[in-house]
């Protein structure tokens, strides 16, 4: 099974660069499912509706979430009746949506977990013990398992990884919107990358206007930060080949594509 995975997509740009990009990326690498970071799709925080089902059209299969998850509160309704689109496993209980899913692809099920980093990220609940209990749970209906770690702290990441490492077919990292090269087979057969990178605006800082950030570095307030709309944009992505009989990964490639207009 050939899956592709798409860093955090942003704002309006990064969903026409999905748009632009994906069915010739399903085409060439002969992609059988399409899962994305979404957590920034609405305006570079969130999610709604509209932006969920612009995705789906535009050849996604499934998304993942974030911190930012619940931006806009009107989402909240779609994510509890959604089985596409999960949030973090590890927020408290009683929190609106899933932190895991299935997706069916051909007669293969794939599981998707999201779990989110603790280390400079909001106080959410133990990302170990709640990735433990999804992988049991999944592990009783399919050994093809993705996990979406949205975390801060390449150590974090990589300590996931290693705890996860032969129970799950890949671990890749989101949120920092800056793409890693360390992606790697893991000793036990999990595919990891620490960060799959951003898919969106290339200009601006990590896809937002340069003006308000800089702002906020210089004298500490500034403006709401606003997706940059100038320039070109660009895919950040990794290409994952999975075992479907015993769930390892076979090799994982990372993709990067700039200049898209």
């Amino acid at each position: 099974m050939n899956v592709l995975v798409i860093g955090d997509i942003v704002g309006s740009p990064g969903r026409d660069a999905v748009k632009r990009s994906v069915s010739v990326l399903r085409d060439r690498y002969e992609i059988d499912a399409c899962i994305a970071n979404g957590e920034n799709i609405a305006a570079g925080f969130g999610l709604t509706a509209a932006t969920v089902e612009e995705l789906f059209e535009s050849g996604v299969d499934f998304l993942t979430g974030g911190n930012h998850t619940f931006d806009k509160r009107e989402f909240k309704a779609f994510l509890e009746r959604s089985d596409r689109v999960i949030r973090p496993a590890n927020y408290p209980p009683g929190t609106p949506g899933a932190g895991a899913g299935t997706l069916l692809v051909g007669d293969v099920t794939l599981g998707i977990i999201n779990v989110m980093g603790r280390t400079f990220m909001p106080p959410v609940d133990d990302p170990f013990r709640a990735l433990e209990a999804e992988i049991t749970t999944m592990r009783a209906v399919t050994p093809c398992i993705l996990v979406d770690v949205h975390a801060e702290a390449t150590s974090e990441k990589q300590g996931l990884a290693r705890f996860a490492d032969g129970k799950v077919s890949a671990i890749y990292g989101t949120h920092t919107h800056v793409q890693t090269a360390d992606e790697e087979i893991l000793p036990g057969g999990t595919a990891y990358i620490t960060d799959l990178g951003m898919t969106g605006p290339s200009d601006g800082i990590i896809g937002m206007e340069s003006e308000a950030v800089l702002s906020r570095f210089l004298t500490g307030f500034s403006d709401r930060f606003s997706v940059c709309k100038s320039g070109t944009k660009q895919l950040c992505a990794a290409v994952l080949c999975l075992d479907t009989r015993s769930g390892r990964a076979i090799s994982i490639k990372r993709i990067f594509q700039r200049g898209i207009p």
